[in-house]
């Protein structure tokens, strides 16, 4: 069953992009003069985006899940900060990378992330490369400066546009063009042993 203004999937259109924005719109208008149901659905609309830009950002599941869960909770009472003049999601991954940042800042910065984070996988050889592929390559991203692993995460991974990462950031396209150049060539880099 189809439910208007959900998202679409990897296959879905700009059109349905901007029945998200409208129940998005709609649904915070009804959040903020106090409908805890609409709140539920916008965090139930978004919590697993909220998550996994935590995830990209911090590298860790157990510190993402702590920022999804702070991101969530302070939601519904920063919605009133929410101005309207960009879409929700373009604000809503500000709030989101903001508290990652501030996160990070809290803790000493993690050198290597601990097997029990990301378990090895189990089976064919080729299954176990991929799996310490995919843990050198979450590694090597949480060890990017935030200047550049914010915009990889938003560009690179997310999927958002230069203009849009350049919202979030409040820097400009140029900005984040460079950034997300110097991040890659740094991975490139770091990576060169596994291609």
């Amino acid at each position: 069953m189809s439910v208007p203004g959900r998202d679409p999937g990897p296959g879905g259109t700009r059109a349905s992009a901007g029945l998200d924005d409208e129940a998005d719109r709609w649904l915070v208008g009804r959040a903020r003069s106090g409908d805890q149901g609409a709140y539920e659905e916008l965090v139930r609309r978004h919590r697993d985006r909220i998550y996994r830009i935590a995830l990209r950002m911090l590298g860790s599941p157990a510190d993402a899940d702590d920022v999804a869960q702070e991101v969530v909770i302070q939601l519904w009472t920063a919605l009133s900060g929410f101005a309207g003049t960009s879409a929700f999601t373009t604000w809503l991954y500000r709030v989101v990378v903001n508290r990652c940042l501030n996160h990070r800042r809290g803790q000493r910065p993690h050198d290597q992330l601990a097997d029990a984070d990301h378990p090895r996988v189990a089976g064919p050889e080729s299954r176990v490369l991929a799996g310490e592929e995919l843990q050198a390559g979450l590694a090597a991203i949480s060890r990017l400066p935030e200047d550049q692993r914010v915009p990889l995460v938003l560009v690179q991974l997310e999927g958002l546009s230069y203009r849009d990462a350049a919202a979030v950031t409040k820097t400009s396209e140029a900005t984040v063009r460079g950034r997300l150049a110097r991040a890659r060539a740094t991975l490139m880099s770091e990576m060169k042993d596994w291609t």
